[in-house]
């Protein structure tokens, strides 16, 4: 399992943005259950090594929040609520989001491995899929630097082909009705996509869901 503990930045002199949040984390997951854990907080336990990384990207995306991924055991059943689920990748959640803060001046985002006994995380230089937690903290990082330095109309280029690319057969949508859509030459669609670095970001997204995947059976069989 993946446990995710996303805390907002600077939240004593913001908005509160986790009721937003939870809305959007909602739609991205098919099984998981997000709700807000303390404070700004928000907390989620997650199956899918692709639903992971969507939900990482998209909380990088606006700049306002610190990324935290656990990956391990949880005792099962799971309880109805994730603030009162245990084990080792909850503790090691919320290793990562304090490691996500330790970073905050790069890409707050970081992936810590649950331990080998119950109900703790490993330590920073041995344990179960360390290795591999770290590689795939290092290439989320390289992605959410592309999200991250995305300007607001890089943005609207990059919604607009998203959501295009639900219904067209090219994997990054159609850039001609995109152009069309946004009121824009497709010559500014094009720029709009290389300089956002849109193509790379969803080139290495399988990469990131395989190393999360490997890092999560490393894990599991370290506690075998």
């Amino acid at each position: 399992m993946y446990v995710l503990t996303i805390d907002q930045k600077g939240s004593t002199g913001d908005t509160d943005r986790v009721p937003g949040l939870l809305a959007r984390l909602h739609r991205m997951s098919t099984a998981g259950r997000f709700e807000r854990s303390v404070g700004d907080e928000v907390q989620g336990v997650v199956e899918k090594p692709a639903e992971v990384v969507e939900i990482a990207l998209h909380s990088l995306r606006g700049g306002q929040w610190y990324v935290g991924i656990g990956v391990g055991a949880v005792d099962l059943p799971l309880p109805a609520s994730p603030r009162e689920g245990s084990g080792a990748a909850f503790v090691a959640a919320r290793l990562a989001v304090e490691k996500a803060k330790a970073a905050a001046a790069h890409v707050p985002l970081s992936v810590v491995s649950g331990g080998l006994r119950r109900g703790s995380a490993a330590p920073p230089e041995a344990g179960p899929g360390i290795a591999a937690c770290a590689n795939a903290e290092a290439v989320l990082r390289l992605i959410g630097r592309l999200v991250q330095d995305r300007t607001e109309a890089q943005w609207k280029v990059v919604d607009a082909l998203r959501e295009l690319q639900q219904d067209a057969s090219a994997r990054h949508g159609t850039q001609k009705l995109a152009a069309e859509q946004l009121g824009i030459t497709e010559q500014s669609v094009s720029r709009a996509v290389l300089r956002s670095g849109w193509q790379e970001e969803w080139a290495a997204r399988p990469a990131a869901e395989v190393l999360l995947a490997l890092a999560h059976d490393a894990v599991l069989e370290g506690h075998r």
